[in-house]
């Protein structure tokens, strides 16, 4: 079965095929297509984007397809980032501004009010429509300081309380076993198991 996953995040697309090992899958990414249909993220909610993206790249492609969107809500900011997470910073965003810009905004809050949370909306469609959705979260706080070389995104600020660490400074390993992408896909994978069961 080849499944493509609606994406041109490479690291996002690694971190996908690494927790969806096991299932005898082709996965392909947009990179792998000319002229992919322009998705516009202007859903309210993760779920609204994810969807979005799993229908029209499925109907494009004319094969299953796998849209995720997530994100980063920070409670002292009334959720924000949020769907907006990738483009914090402005036209001109990249990871390190958006950063850049979540420390300063959160500039001398205690630890206490610092509580974030990563969440993630994973939908599964093929060209008849969409097949389910699945969703997760991950809680936290945001640290002072970026610290680590891992992961990508907000994971140098994303401080699991548990171990005091970053997702930049814990790795993969121990990211894949907790984060907001392995609690979605997680749930996405028994809605995957049966859609494959029913179309062998």
């Amino acid at each position: 079965m080849e499944l493509v996953i609606a994406t041109q995040n490479k690291k996002k697309l690694e971190e996908i095929k690494e927790i969806l090992k096991g299932f005898n899958l082709k996965i392909f990414s947009l990179a792998d297509y000319s002229k992919t249909p322009r998705i516009i993220e202007n859903g309210k909610t993760f779920r609204e984007n994810a969807v979005k993206k799993a229908v029209k790249i499925a109907k494009f492609t004319q094969k299953l397809t796998l849209g995720e969107d997530s994100g980063l809500c920070v409670d002292a900011l009334i959720g924000k980032p949020g769907v907006y997470s990738s483009r914090f910073a402005g036209k001109d965003k990249s990871d390190p501004k958006n950063n850049l810009k979540l420390l300063k905004l959160l500039k001398g809050l205690p630890v206490m009010k610092r509580k974030a949370h990563y969440y993630c909306a994973v939908a599964l469609a093929d060209k008849n429509g969409l097949v389910g959705v699945a969703e997760g979260e991950c809680s936290g706080f945001i640290g002072f300081a970026e610290k680590g070389n891992f992961g990508f995104g907000y994971d140098p600020l994303f401080v699991i309380p548990k171990y005091k660490k970053t997702f930049a400074q814990l790795g993969l390993r121990i990211k894949h076993k907790m984060s907001h992408r392995f609690r979605a896909l997680q749930k996405a994978k028994s809605i995957l198991t049966t859609y494959l069961k029913g179309n062998p």
